[in-house]
């Protein structure tokens, strides 16, 4: 039976990740710029040389595989059109044996990032699910949310300043940013909060699912911490029925206990998988790429503590200059036009974020990092149109309190060590963030 399920894990890593990396090797070796940016770790770990690349080839630029493009207008064309689909259907001519090798392969495990999830579906059903969760993470919502994120940010501070010893050496990362945001969201769903750091663990996996071209061994691990979060959210489940709450998770389970044909089960799981993992797993990039930020441009942290009024913008300029997601791709559903360029139907388009919100055509000295910037909220860095991101005022709201409660707490604190980034390609985050936090301020001075 483990042989079995390892050789259908093998199929679909071959399918998803194994053939297209083997092919992605071979047009990067021929100098394909598209397909360099996909293998290469340099582009890994600083892609934003690549993305001027790319434009200075083009508003839209053919590599081998995908069109590829770094312009704003372009990117938020294709992101709003309708002439454009997230939808992973089999090709409709697919070879026979192409559709066995599918079939033997298995479904892939119900996850954040595949369908029925809100990330991999199209319209009318990303429109009927995602209605059931809007009204959530509205504004309203969110604000009624700020003061509790206060208290956990204090408690966390208080907790990273325990335990920082003489030395006073700390990680941003692991003792606070990550923590923040999982302990929101966990509190949100009314899943235990004991289970965060699990969950981090867990989510940090099945971020890779998201990524082009894995190697095997990522991806089974990527497969592995998917199936530990469903299985635990599957319980889960079964405990909200016992014992409902006012959560989110809650009434979706009472949605789909009632109602049946508005939720399946794959549907009732995917979502609740993909409201847990992204709820923290952008978030922590946001307040990580923030606090190196500012960490290494002390002048702008003196601007924020001279016109703290300043800091819900700084946090767009940080979501614009080093965004959490990098990039997303979208296949037109038809032959179609974007800002003149013509695009067949089946095409893919992969729309770099990072490099779209550094166009010089909306943003002046786009590599510049300024809190105070005019415009800094035209950054794509939460998508646009219909798969605009749900929790982005969560995120803003937890980027602002978090980053200011962590400076205002520490406002002697500097860098001690290099920080190390993640390894995926679409989100773009630090692991590790190592700082001597010197002295701290009294929370009720913060």
């Amino acid at each position: 039976m483990a042989g079995s399920r390892g050789a259908r894990r093998w199929i679909r890593w071959v399918l998803r990740h194994g053939a297209m990396r083997r092919e992605v090797s071979k047009q990067a070796g021929h100098g394909d710029l598209g397909a360099q940016m996909i293998i290469n770790p340099d582009a890994v770990r600083d892609p934003y040389p690549a993305y001027e690349q790319v434009r200075a080839q083009g508003r839209l630029v053919k590599s081998a595989l995908t069109w590829t493009t770094v312009d704003h207008e372009i990117s938020t064309a294709i992101l709003r059109s309708p002439d454009f689909c997230v939808g992973q259907r089999m090709p409709e001519n697919a070879p026979g044996p192409l559709r066995a090798l599918i079939r033997a392969g298995g479904a892939y495990p119900v996850g954040p990032a595949e369908p029925p999830s809100l990330l991999s579906i199209d319209p009318p059903d990303h429109q009927r699910i995602r209605k059931l969760v809007t009204r959530s993470f509205s504004a309203k919502a969110i604000s009624r949310l700020r003061g509790r994120t206060e208290e956990i940010a204090s408690g966390l501070l208080d907790e990273m300043d325990a335990r920082a010893g003489s030395g006073r050496r700390a990680d941003v990362i692991t003792s606070y940013a990550a923590l923040l945001p999982a302990t929101v969201i966990a509190e949100m769903l009314g899943a235990p909060v004991s289970m965060r750091e699990d969950f981090l663990r867990w989510g940090e996996g099945s971020a890779y699912s998201i990524d082009m071209g894995l190697t095997y061994r990522t991806f089974r691990r990527s497969e592995s911490d998917i199936d530990a979060l469903a299985n635990w959210m599957t319980g889960h489940f079964e405990h909200l029925r016992r014992h409902p709450n006012d959560s989110i998770l809650s009434s979706l389970v009472q949605t789909y206990d009632s109602e049946e044909g508005r939720l399946s089960s794959d549907e009732l799981l995917s979502l609740g998988l993909l409201l847990l993992a992204a709820g923290f797993e952008t978030t922590v990039n946001l307040i990580g790429n923030g606090a190196r930020l500012l960490l290494t441009h002390p002048d702008q942290l003196d601007r924020l503590r001279a016109d703290p009024s300043l800091w819900p913008n700084a946090v767009d300029e940080v979501l614009r200059l080093d965004s959490p997601v990098q990039r997303t791709g979208r296949v037109a559903v038809r032959d179609t036009e974007v800002c003149g360029f013509p695009i067949r139907r089946g095409a893919m388009v992969i729309t770099h974020l990072g490099g779209a919100n550094r166009d010089p055509a909306v943003f002046d000295d786009p590599a510049r990092f300024d809190v105070g910037r005019v415009g800094a909220e035209k950054h794509v860095a939460f998508s646009q149109g219909i798969h605009y991101c749900l929790g982005a005022a969560l995120a803003k709201m937890e980027g602002e309190v978090g980053l200011r409660a962590l400076f205002d707490r520490f406002p002697d604190m500097r860098r001690a060590g290099p920080a190390e980034l993640r390894g995926t390609r679409v989100l773009r985050g630090y692991v590790h963030l190592p700082v001597r936090l010197g002295e701290a301020r009294v929370a009720a001075d913060a």
